[in-house]
């Protein structure tokens, strides 16, 4: 599973495909139509060739206005990808502030019930985002579309697993699709850590921040069972997704 989906790049380490998983009803999703990955600013000239031959048409960037100042995607020049941003802010703050908190050795932050807390409010505060990245995949012709945040593995992940449920995935495809995030980023993880270690703070501590926890698509999961029934009305209901519009997704992202 793990080794199919992933995109080879130079300048990103989680960018895959959600295509290739079955769905409860016997069919698979597609490949090549939806991507989801981590921040694109340092992409190459050969990530460029990559993403053009793949056939991305559309880029939707989940991070806040701080977080693309600080680091902006680098897609190809030539205009062939139109990049939205759509920010949604993962808790109180974004990665940027949670960095210089962190610079000024202040932790407190990173309670128990701060990355769960973050998924919760995703699901209730940016259900218009994850509408309109639903509905573009509805609208989209040839072109394939990609989404992405700063690890591709929270606000990603929230938007990859509405996508999924919705398509009919069973729930533990899902959380082990969520948790394939932790595979891919383990290659950077230990700089990372590293770098919090420098700033004076115990990097033990924001392991939880900078992997996907799996209590969090848990949690997720959950609270959409127990407050909306089920993804797809959640979607009909908080995104703006109509059930025509999921019936069309279906007929096009599945075989």
């Amino acid at each position: 599973m793990s080794g199919e989906r992933l995109v080879q790049l130079e300048g990103a380490v989680n960018f895959r495909d959600i295509g290739g998983y079955k769905t409860i009803d016997g069919r698979e999703v597609k490949w090549g139509k939806v991507f989801r990955s981590d921040g694109l600013s340092r992409l190459t000239e050969k990530d460029h060739q990559v993403i053009r031959h793949i056939g991305i048409g559309r880029v939707f960037d989940f991070r806040t206005p701080a977080e693309v100042s600080e680091a902006p995607d680098n897609l190809p020049e030539d205009n062939s990808i139109v990049h939205v941003n759509l920010p949604v802010a993962h808790g109180k703050f974004d990665f940027v502030e949670a960095m210089n908190r962190l610079k000024q050795g202040d932790d407190e932050w990173m309670t128990p019930d701060f990355m769960v807390n973050g998924y919760i409010q995703n699901i209730e505060n940016a259900g218009d985002v994850w509408g309109e990245v639903i509905n573009s995949i509805a609208d989209a012709k040839d072109t394939a579309l990609l989404f992405h945040c700063t690890g591709g593995k929270d606000r990603t992940g929230t938007c990859a697993a509405l996508i999924l449920l919705m398509l009919g995935v069973d729930e533990e495809t899902v959380v082990q699709d969520h948790q394939l995030s932790n595979k891919y980023i383990a290659v950077v993880l230990p700089k990372f850590l590293e770098v919090i270690a420098s700033y004076g703070v115990d990097p033990e501590k924001l392991v939880p921040y900078l992997t996907a926890p799996l209590d969090c698509i848990h949690a997720l999961i959950d609270h959409l069972r127990r407050n909306y029934g089920s993804a797809a009305e959640y979607l009909a209901i908080k995104a703006g997704v109509k059930k025509e519009t999921q019936a069309l997704l279906k007929e096009k992202l599945l075989r």
